[in-house]
């Protein structure tokens, strides 16, 4: 079910040139959400951006009625989410979409990796404090171009293990995720990932190539959320389907990627 309310802004943290951290409130009891899970958020008093902009849910505090937003700067839309205030109001269509699934407990203990990069990060730490309330210990491998490009890690450590690379070698290994030594020395019982589509294709590959059951979540432009613009159509076994609805998230075997 999907809802539609205003949000209070609670807290809106830079935290580079490119990235900022909305926190904000409802005035009533949340609703059930989901790791992977969207919302639509409506850009007020700025004629250019007529349409919502989606942006992942990045953390859910229920008892304080909160959500935070990861939102990279891009264009008008998301630099106006980037200025908005304490106390101003935002609008929200929430929670859209397919989320992460989450593993049956196991008496054995699993290893499950969840692997970001870029804005790609941003599902991923929801994902994770879902996954150690429910008694799993989560690990994070997460890429990034350089150190300054890597975001809210003592959030990710508070919740597991992580280990990083960035391209520049500036901070852990240099190099892409798919190439850290993690994936050699730790053998995972389940993957997620989100990122840049080259990314995931890469993990895609490394998880079928070791028999990892494997979840990733799309980042195709969306425009409407409702599955009316086509926008966002991806290929699937099922033929094509819209990602803002059937998805953002999949297993690797409903995609037809040439992995």
């Amino acid at each position: 079910m999907k809802y539609l309310a205003d949000w209070i802004v609670v807290e809106n943290t830079p935290l580079n040139v490119r990235y900022c951290l909305l926190r904000l409130r409802l005035n009533q009891e949340l609703p059930e959400m989901q790791p992977g899970q969207f919302v639509q958020a409506k850009i007020e008093n700025s004629p250019s951006t007529f349409l919502r902009r989606p942006i992942s849910i990045h953390y859910v505090h229920r008892d304080k009625r909160e959500i935070g937003l990861l939102v990279q700067i891009v264009g008008n839309g998301t630099q106006k989410l980037a200025s908005l205030t304490v106390g101003e109001k935002l609008n929200l269509i929430y929670p859209i979409g397919k989320g992460f699934s989450i593993p049956k407990p196991d008496k054995t203990k699993q290893t499950l990796l969840l692997i970001g990069g870029g804005v790609g990060i941003a599902p991923l730490l929801f994902l994770g404090q879902t996954l150690k309330q429910q008694g799993f210990i989560p690990e994070f491998l997460l890429g990034a171009r350089t150190r300054n490009d890597l975001l809210c890690l003592d959030d990710f450590a508070a919740v597991g293990a992580v280990y990083i690379t960035t391209e520049d070698g500036s901070i852990g290994e240099k190099g892409f995720v798919s190439n850290h030594s993690v994936l050699s020395n730790t053998k995972a019982d389940f993957i997620y990932t989100c990122g840049p589509k080259p990314m995931m294709m890469a993990v895609a590959r490394y998880a079928k190539r070791h028999n990892i059951p494997c979840e990733v979540s799309l980042e195709n432009t969306m425009a409407c959320g409702i599955g009316a613009c086509l926008c966002c159509v991806e290929k699937t076994v099922d033929g094509n389907t819209c990602v803002c609805t059937e998805g953002p998230v999949f297993n690797i075997n409903e995609l037809l990627w040439q992995i």
